[in-house]
């Protein structure tokens, strides 16, 4: 595959005088489900909103932590629970108001509240207060070592746009809610919101008056966003240059489009983990044929299921070698991962099938797989692949495979007892999965918790790793927490994601791990 070299990217992010102003077609499988900042923690949403609304500090192309609406941040000298973040002063948002300290304190609250997708990552919060028009002050339940790595999805609304479209409280995207946020934005970002069609076209123009200017390349002067769920339409979208630019080109097409000319494939280790969950804390599943008791709720079983995967055989049949066999659901960028761990899973049906035989399922079970066809690379391809696999141990598996958008409401419902997703990790650090996955749930963490865990002993571990600033006693706590993890086989790793992203010759970027392209960077030759 052909490259682009970091020193590029460095090149492109000190570009002060655009070479060019044009338009970038832009295409993934899948749209962004909301355009509500707190209400939907996923990849695709998030990458739209980083393009039209800005967090306090970001992850550059290359994942460091970079100044955005704050210009500097350090724990406070008096108060180690304390940290101060100095925010950009002269910023405006699209509609021409000003940027204050006033706004992040609005949004971190309203990302605090139990509607957030977001809520972990503010968690260790006690109070988040304005120290003037460009100061403020983050107060934690004892001292946060990495409060910013927390603060880089977390997207800062204009108060007063908010309250004067009855935008407050976030919306209830699980529940059905439609609300003036999630189709409509005003924020501070390179670009604005133009028009919003969902699941169809979304575009956004220049900002203008963006106070980055003289910091970024901004040499795309327009975006136009197309979801094109079908993978065959969405490789000739590219070759006959309806689009420029895709982030999931398929599996079985890299060739294809690397070797066409004026197109290229750049390709990447991503940050996130492709792996199934088990609903083991019910009492009896709804989407099984076992009356009376719950299968997933022995762990005889759920090792089982983990053995009956063959992950060499995903990686080279369904994924054409685009992939990285997982035996734990941290990818290698997250402080945490192990590499024992990560290599510890194979596949061993016999063994599987005595597991099975010894939990009281020797004849084995009907059960239901949940999958999205729109969000992951090759997501019902490897769902399918798993059926076969589960039905070498006596599992029967019946395949239900749709969108994402009505696939995550599923887990968020509790209306789904075995299923599929994938998860990044955008602070790089294992605490962000043990909020969201391990945890579990309540008002503040576990809203991705889908498989029902609850260990009230590794709940207090998992929340201590907040305010426990000696880092090696952290660490050995993280590994401890990833012990039972993997000891309870609380999910089945499937694989490390890899992306390969499709594009004209002339777009220069190279291809980030959080697959959130910020198109301010790019430069258009």
């Amino acid at each position: 595959m052909k490259t682009i070299t970091a020193l590029t990217a460095v090149l492109m992010a000190t570009t002060t005088v655009a070479a060019s102003a044009e338009t970038l077609r832009w295409a993934r499988a899948g749209d962004a489900l909301t355009l509500d900042p707190h209400a939907q923690n996923e990849g695709p949403t998030s990458a739209l909103a980083h393009q039209i609304m800005e967090t306090l500090v970001m992850r550059d192309h290359e994942g460091a932590l970079v100044p955005s609406l704050a210009t500097e941040w350090n724990p406070s000298e008096s108060n180690p629970n304390i940290w101060i973040f100095k925010l950009r002063e002269g910023v405006t948002y699209h509609d021409g108001s000003a940027f204050t300290a006033e706004d992040v304190v609005f949004s971190l609250n309203r990302a605090m509240t139990t509607e957030s997708d977001y809520k972990e990552l503010l968690a260790s919060v006690k109070e988040v207060r304005a120290d003037g028009d460009y100061t403020i002050e983050i107060e934690t339940n004892g001292p946060n070592p990495i409060m910013p790595n927390n603060l880089t999805n977390m997207f800062i609304m204009d108060k007063t746009w908010a309250e004067a479209n009855n935008a407050v409280k976030v919306q209830d995207y699980e529940g059905g809610e439609d609300t003036f946020a999630a189709k409509n934005a005003n924020g501070t970002g390179a670009y604005k919101l133009v028009s919003r069609e969902p699941d169809v076209k979304t575009v956004l123009a220049a900002n203008e008056n963006y106070w980055g200017k003289a910091e970024f390349p901004l040499e795309v002067s327009e975006i136009i966003y197309t979801p094109i769920q079908n993978p065959a339409t969405r490789v000739a979208a590219l070759l006959s240059g309806e689009v420029d630019f895709i982030q999931d080109v398929p599996v079985q097409d890299l060739a294809r489009v690397n070797d066409t000319a004026g197109l290229e494939v750049r390709t990447a280790p991503q940050n996130r983990v492709i792996f199934f969950g088990m609903n083991m804390g019910d009492e009896d599943l709804k989407n099984d044929n076992v009356d009376g008791k719950n299968p997933f709720a022995d762990v005889r079983v759920r090792k089982a299921m983990n053995l009956a995967i063959n992950r060499d055989a995903i990686k080279q049949v369904v994924m054409r070698g685009q992939s990285e066999p997982a035996g734990m659901i941290a990818p290698p960028f997250v402080n945490g991962w192990n590499a024992e761990m990560d290599g510890a899973s194979k596949t061993d049906i016999d063994a599987a099938k005595a597991l099975l035989a010894e939990a009281g399922y020797a004849d084995g079970f009907t059960i239901q797989l949940d999958c999205p066809n729109d969000r992951y690379v090759n997501d019902e391809g490897i769902c399918q692949a798993a059926v076969g696999m589960f039905a070498q141990i006596g599992v029967t598996v019946n395949l239900d495979a749709k969108p994402k958008a009505q696939h995550f409401p599923l887990l968020s419902n509790y209306e789904t007892d075995f299923y599929m997703l994938g998860w990044g990790v955008p602070t790089y650090d294992s605490e962000y999965i043990f909020n969201f996955l391990v945890h579990g749930r309540d008002e503040k963490y576990g809203s991705w918790n889908a498989v029902r865990y609850n260990n009230p002993e590794l709940n207090e571990k998992i929340v201590s790793l907040a305010s426990n600033t000696d880092l090696e006693a952290r660490n050995a706590d993280i590994n401890a927490i990833w012990q039972v993890v993997q000891d309870e086989a609380l999910y089945i790793p499937i694989h490390h994601q890899v992306l390969n992203w499709g594009m004209k010759e002339g777009v220069g970027t190279i291809v980030e791990p959080e697959d959130s392209p910020k198109f301010k960077y790019f430069t258009m030759n």
